[in-house]
């Protein structure tokens, strides 16, 4: 409370005016101003009746003249620009600039701690949890707990660890679905399944089963595979490991041929069905292939070696003859193909056929380049669509064609140049 305080005096020794008092106090006689209550009397204030009528106040502005607020003349610096709003000649823009909108701010409000049923204890909101999350969670699994308090929690839990409605001692079995992922009141999921009985589970084995046409497409189509697969391994076998093979063997004859030859053990002469005598050389095509009597496939042609023809109808004389047609047959694809490329061979290029004693050279002359098998003219003595008219010694190659195929024989013919003892080393064609 304040304090009571005793009456001020001027400084000349008598009582305050309450008008001119700069601190009047208030609790002593009420309110400072005359005027607060209405029901005070009126009062006169130095002289002056308060409760009479007051004349209105002189007008300040009543002695200037009349042209004193006239606007002032503009001159020729303001003509171009446009009026103040509201002044003389101002009108309102069709197309007003609209206000700029205010920036909305996102709407964070902050996370309300949840309330304990129970204690009543605070607890920490959870900030990483969004409004969106916390509406979407299950009542059963809010921090509030679940209607009835801990204990229908816990008869949540009890019912969740006995799937089926057993009775059991509330431990949830091996392989039973989780609270959260099953039907329970807790999980917030669909309801549990009921279990299948004997019937249903023996009907649902039985419709998990493929159907016979369903093992019978599947039989089939790796009955396909399978045979896709061979047939690969069959085509990588007759034309890449044919030639590997074929050519190691051909090697394999022609070094030991060169060293009978080196020790004098082959001497010239009928040979036997797959021995080899001779080398064919082609320069042009870079073919060195041994020849061997005989055209015998399995012996001689798939071994990779050409076959001379000299056995039965079908004999021809040997490079050392002095007149006759000495006639080789190859295979063109597969085993080696040594012919594969003479239809490249041009009139003019040199076939060399060395052997032990001599190298015999030869010139193609032509080529035919398709003709039955069972044209055998064509290694006649004189053959015939060569070109040839009289006896001589010739050259005669024989092989299948189209690639591939053995449907047609390709033949190219040559005639002898030069015979070459082996004393006076190799002919030019081969030094070439």
């Amino acid at each position: 409370m304040t304090a009571l305080r005793p009456e001020r005096e001027s400084a000349a020794g008598g009582p305050v005016d309450p008008l001119t008092d700069p601190l009047p106090d208030v609790l002593a006689g009420g309110h400072s101003s005359p005027w607060f209550r209405a029901e005070q009397p009126p009062q006169q204030v130095q002289g002056h009746d308060l409760s009479a009528p007051q004349p209105p106040p002189a007008d300040p502005y009543a002695q200037l003249p009349a042209d004193a607020y006239a606007a002032p003349p503009q001159d020729d610096a303001y003509a171009g620009h446009s009026p103040y709003e509201g002044g003389p000649g101002w009108t309102a823009s069709p197309e007003p600039y609209p206000a700029p909108e205010a920036a909305e701010e996102p709407y964070s409000p902050v996370p309300e701690a949840p309330r304990d049923d129970e204690t009543m204890a605070l607890r920490a909101a959870d900030p990483a949890r969004t409004d969106e999350e916390r509406d979407e969670t299950p009542p059963a699994t809010t921090a509030a707990g679940a209607e009835g308090g801990r204990a229908a929690r816990r008869k949540a839990a009890k019912r969740n660890a006995r799937p089926g409605g057993r009775r059991g001692t509330g431990r949830r079995r091996a392989g039973a679905p989780a609270p959260e992922a099953s039907g329970t009141p807790g999980g917030g999921g669909e309801p549990p399944e009921r279990p299948r009985t004997r019937v249903e589970a023996r009907r649902a084995a039985r419709a998990r089963k493929p159907s016979a046409a369903t093992v019978a497409s599947r039989a089939v189509g790796e009955l396909f595979i399978t045979i896709g697969v061979l047939m690969l391994l069959f085509v990588t076998y007759q034309l890449w490991w044919t030639n590997v093979r074929a050519q190691q063997q051909a090697d394999g004859a022609a070094h030991n041929l060169q060293q009978d030859w080196e020790q004098g053990k082959r001497k010239p002469g009928a040979f036997q069905a797959g021995q080899g005598f001779a080398i064919l050389h082609i320069p042009k095509l870079d073919v060195v292939v041994p020849v061997a009597s005989g055209i015998d496939k399995q012996r001689v042609l798939d071994r990779g070696m050409a076959g001379h023809y000299a056995e039965g109808a079908l004999k021809t004389a040997l490079p050392s003859a002095k007149e006759g047609n000495f006639a080789v047959a190859g295979h063109r694809n597969t085993h080696g193909e040594p012919f594969r490329y003479i239809n490249r061979l041009t009139p003019g290029d040199p076939i060399v056929v060395e052997t032990q004693d001599t190298y015999y050279v030869y010139e193609m002359a032509s080529i035919l380049p398709q003709t039955p098998p069972s044209n055998t003219a064509v290694i006649d003595p004189v053959p015939a669509g060569s070109g040839f008219t009289e006896p001589g010694r010739y050259l005669t190659l024989t092989t299948c064609t189209p690639e591939f195929t053995s449907t047609y024989r390709m033949i190219v013919w040559g005639k002898m140049v030069e015979e070459r003892p082996r004393s006076k080393g190799k002919p030019d064609a081969l030094v070439d």
